[in-house]
């Protein structure tokens, strides 16, 4: 499998918004969008995206997860950025008739086909710094692909950073590009100096979540990850994953988590450590870089409930276990 999401369909389904309605969708080549130079999500940043996944089950069918809560956060993105509304019903009939189109090309588990809808301002305005766009189009792009961390069973690294968050506090439950880079300088200089993979934003302490993925702390029977607010963003993968925990018996704690109380409980035999998204699934964290130091979660090792939960999450995905939920949409 190439490396994940440089892969991509042939075609994709888009929409227009016009300022007054939205286009019936089409069809078209994924490499043709026109828009102006001066459209203003090239200058001022109107833009938003969603990811998600489409399964093969064993039935032959295909069949995505979490659609609906994908969606509805879309659409939150897009309000929150004063984007034009979007239709979610016909959101979601985009999706469906594009993965549908290409339900031959969806890879056996433990590949799937990631689904990235994108919804970006158009109106030809570089005056509009301080307005919102008038037009915009969304489109839904395909992408088979393998696992996102290709290394396999190894842990990750993990820089704790408590001078600086990943996006602006009003911003972090936006699913936007902007966000995305403003972490990258900070991720791309703690892979020179320390040998990262990812940073941990912790501004003043509070543990908060890394450039790509939520953070999740595994102690006993106990997983505690920080309480929802609006600065950093509401992971499906995350929900999902305290969903099963709570289902599997354990303790579901949604707390403020500081760097001390985080290395403090690190250090114990058992701890355990992970990363939650949607390419990312269940990732586990071996290491925590802090004041120059290097501190073990647990053993430093892959951890038991980590695998536990994320064969758990697969299972559902790839039609093995019960949707007891009600995750799955058929194509």
């Amino acid at each position: 499998m190439a490396a994940f999401g440089t892969v991509f369909m042939p075609e994709m389904a888009i929409s227009q918004f016009d300022g007054t309605r939205w286009s019936d969708a089409e069809v078209v080549s994924s490499d043709s969008i026109q828009m102006h130079p001066g459209s203003h999500v090239l200058h001022y940043s109107s833009t938003c995206f969603e990811g998600l996944k489409a399964f093969r089950h064993a039935d032959g069918s295909i069949q995505i997860f979490r659609m609906d809560q994908n969606i509805a956060r879309f659409a939150q993105s897009s309000r929150l950025l004063a984007m034009p509304e979007i239709d979610e019903a016909a959101t979601e009939k985009m999706i469906l008739d594009i993965v549908g189109r290409f339900a031959s090309d969806v890879p056996e588990p433990p590949g799937s086909m990631y689904i990235r809808p994108t919804h970006v301002g158009t109106e030809p305005a570089i005056g509009k710094a301080a307005a919102p766009t008038a037009t915009s189009l969304q489109y839904i792009l395909l992408s088979p692909v393998g696992d996102y961390f290709s290394g396999g069973d190894t842990t990750l690294r993990l820089l704790l950073e408590e001078n600086g968050a990943r996006c602006a506090a009003h911003m972090g439950m936006i699913k936007s590009g902007g966000n995305y880079a403003s972490a990258l300088n900070p991720i791309m200089r703690a892979k020179q100096d320390v040998k990262a993979d990812q940073v941990l934003f912790c501004p003043n302490g509070d543990v908060q979540e890394t450039g790509a993925a939520n953070f999740l702390l595994i102690d006993g029977d106990e997983v505690i990850t920080k309480a929802l607010d609006e600065s950093f963003l509401h992971g499906v993968t995350r929900d999902s994953i305290l969903t099963l925990a709570r289902d599997m018996g354990m303790k579901v704690s949604e707390r403020e988590l500081t760097v001390e109380e985080l290395l403090e409980r690190a250090a114990k035999p058992g701890c355990e450590a992970a990363l939650s998204g949607t390419a990312a699934v269940l990732t586990p964290v071996g290491t925590l870089i802090h004041n120059g130091q290097d501190y073990k979660v647990g053993n430093g090792g892959v951890g038991a409930t980590t695998v536990k939960l994320r064969q758990a999450l697969n299972a559902i995905q790839w039609g093995q276990a019960e949707d007891k939920h009600g995750w799955l949409t058929k194509v």
